[in-house]
């Protein structure tokens, strides 16, 4: 058998779980959701689940593989493998030996890496950064995540550069639960306008958004479920999908004026789920607040689709061939 690489996406609401040859070609995968409590543990075992069901689709042993790729939120320090204030995940405050967690059950060693920029390492090897010398990656899903590319080359700074999502849109706005006020990732953050959509449902606003969320037996406001209210012309998803719109578009803009990149590629749940539209749509919005307009980067999707974060995971353990 070739050889096989895994790559887990870690999410709020999913874990997303590829294996893929040298080519990185899709041989295995498997999906499942995040668990809300229990701790790191819970977390560990969701992994090593998915892992282990990904290795049975593709034929392989999860030991017989090359190494595990992991892209998750929060505070990742790669080279200890350890992972902290993620606040989408349950228990993630403290720093936590993810790497050696999972790599001690799947014996498989483990390499870990921030979610958004693995994803964004992904598009730039193998999706749609692949012609381009710079761009910046923005990840809309639970939370709003981002990666800078420039000169082909993903841009760390002092170890935090990217954090577009938490760059402040409107001082004095919106908070988000960590306590940071008036940043985009406040107002466009999948988590966040949840949190809000039901604010306004118990003040008595009307709203489809809860009633798909029962039909489709989910615990969560999804990705989908926000598509087909949208869909409807539910006024609360328009209104709330309007706003992150906009927080995504200043703070993109922001970007453009300071490094003036080729473009910006739209990932995550529900960049993916939204598709081109809502990218051009962002485009459309950044326009206004940019420094010289009638140069502005186009705003395109993610090639790699869905399963981005967790094919570029691979990556971080051996660039393709």
């Amino acid at each position: 058998m070739s050889e096989r690489i895994c790559g887990v996406d870690l999410g709020g609401t999913k874990i997303e779980v590829v294996v893929v040859n040298a080519d990185r070609k899709l041989r295995g995968q498997c999906r499942v959701p995040t668990p809300q409590d229990g701790g790191p543990q819970s977390v560990v075992d969701a992994i090593v689940g998915a892992v282990q069901a990904a290795c049975d689709d593709a034929g392989c042993a999860t030991k017989a593989l090359k190494g595990i790729g992991i892209g998750a939120p929060g505070a990742v320090n790669a080279e200890r493998g350890l992972l902290s204030r993620a606040p989408n995940l349950s228990g993630f405050v403290d720093a936590f030996p993810l790497a050696e967690a999972v790599g001690g059950a799947c014996g498989a060693k483990v390499k870990l890496g921030n979610d958004v920029g693995v994803a964004v390492l992904g598009e730039l090897e193998l999706g749609a950064g692949r012609k381009l010398q710079s761009f910046v990656g923005i990840w809309w899903g639970t939370g709003v995540g981002s990666g800078i590319v420039l000169q082909r080359k993903m841009w760390h700074g002092r170890g935090a550069a990217g954090e577009l999502g938490h760059t402040v849109i409107q001082r004095g706005g919106l908070a988000e639960p960590n306590g940071m006020v008036g940043t985009m990732e406040a107002y466009a953050g999948r988590r966040n306008m949840e949190t809000r959509a039901r604010e306004a449902v118990a003040a008595g606003q009307t709203s489809v958004l809860f009633e798909l969320m029962e039909q489709a037996g989910k615990e969560r406001l999804s990705s989908s479920i926000w598509s087909k209210a949208l869909a409807q012309g539910d006024p609360l998803a328009t209104q709330l999908i309007g706003e992150g719109v906009a927080a995504i578009a200043a703070a993109a803009a922001n970007a453009v004026n300071i490094l003036d990149v080729e473009a910006i590629i739209l990932g995550g749940g529900l960049g993916t789920r939204f598709g081109q539209p809502m990218a051009d749509r962002i485009g459309a919005a950044m326009r206004p607040y940019l420094f010289q307009p009638d140069k502005a980067p186009p705003v395109v999707t993610a090639a790699l689709g869905d399963k981005g974060g967790a094919i570029g995971a691979t990556l971080l353990v051996g660039a393709k061939r």
